[in-house]
């Protein structure tokens, strides 16, 4: 006999509901139906799945090993029906992957204007959602990569650069003595504590770095940035952001003095012609984040950018060690 998906349906259904009699009833099939459809399975795996007990049902060591396959295999078919189910209605969905950004929220408005709805799928790990690119299980992702901290692209993925060196800045209380000066300098934070994502692909490695090449050895904490942003505004850590990071209350955002750090801005898609369709829309969505942005935009004007900011170059002194990766690549 060979596993077919309503095979592993039923074992989730035994295992979740822990007992023949309730799984049988949750199927819609009788209970001797469903005992003979296991003991069918038990024997094409070699083993028992389930011990029989007078209370129900709990699964044995092979069972546990096999449910761990199971379960994602059979979710994932649930998913891929309630998918083909709603592009039948709607038309299909466009799967966009993305790290944290402010650009974020423009793009997605954007893109709903387009022939397809886009579905966003977060992660704080750039090369998981390149890795889902590849996969097929998004079509596109926009995602950083921190300077010094190259990333595993897929070879059969091409990709755009929107920024090939965005300084990132740094998020400090505001009523920390440095947030008095437009630029802030890394000593002048010697004595703070500061808050990093360790789970964010790099950072953890480039904020230690930055720090110790300024000769500076720092508390660092670990946090996601929702409690760093918290902590900040509260005067407890400091920590870099995105230059198009809005203040929040509390908070002040400023210039590191001599940019030590930087992240490379990067879409990544399997066609040339899904990054083609919406790459001009994520450039229009950055560029508005950036007009937000009044430190940014200075910096930027600083560099050559036109004061209108209205079509500039995103390409501002490239960072050396990344000449030799992928500044534009075509899928393989």
């Amino acid at each position: 006999m060979e596993l077919e998906v309503r095979h592993l349906r039923a074992l989730c259904a035994i295992a979740d509901t822990g007992s023949l009699h309730r799984a049988a009833r949750q199927l819609g099939v009788a209970q001797p139906s469903l005992s003979t459809q296991l003991r069918r399975i038990e024997q094409a795996l070699g083993g028992a799945l389930f011990l029989r007990e007078r209370t129900g049902c709990r699964p044995t060591a092979l069972g546990r090993v096999v449910l761990g396959r199971a379960r994602p295999l059979v979710a994932e078919l649930q998913a891929l029906v309630a998918e083909a189910r709603a592009a039948a209605v709607t038309g299909p969905q466009l799967r966009v992957g993305s790290t944290a950004s402010p650009a974020l929220a423009g793009w997605l408005r954007r893109l709903r204007d387009g022939p397809r709805e886009p579905l966003l799928q977060m992660d704080v790990s750039a090369n998981a959602l390149l890795r889902m690119v590849a996969d097929g299980q998004l079509d596109v992702a926009f995602v950083h990569e921190v300077e010094g901290c190259p990333l595993r692209i897929p070879p059969e993925l091409g990709i755009r650069v929107l920024v090939e060196r965005e300084p990132q800045f740094v998020s400090l209380p505001m009523d920390h003595p440095a947030a008095a000066r437009p630029v802030v300098r890394l000593t002048d934070l010697a004595e703070d504590r500061w808050m990093v994502d360790p789970t964010v692909d790099g950072e953890w490695d480039a904020v230690h770095r930055m720090l110790r090449t300024a000769g500076l050895s720092p508390r660092i904490l670990h946090g996601d940035y929702h409690t760093t942003a918290s902590l900040v505004a509260t005067g407890e850590v400091v920590t870099v952001c995105q230059p198009t990071c809005q203040s929040r209350p509390g908070m002040a955002v400023r210039r590191l003095h001599g940019d030590p750090l930087g992240v490379r801005l990067i879409l990544a898609a399997r066609t040339e012609e899904m990054l083609d369709s919406v790459y001009p829309v994520l450039v229009e969505a950055y560029w508005d984040t950036v007009r937000q942005a009044p430190a940014y935009r200075e910096w930027l004007m600083a560099k050559g950018a036109p004061p209108g900011l209205g079509a500039p170059p995103l390409s501002f002194e490239p960072y050396e060690p990344y000449e030799h990766t992928y500044r534009e690549r075509k899928p393989a």
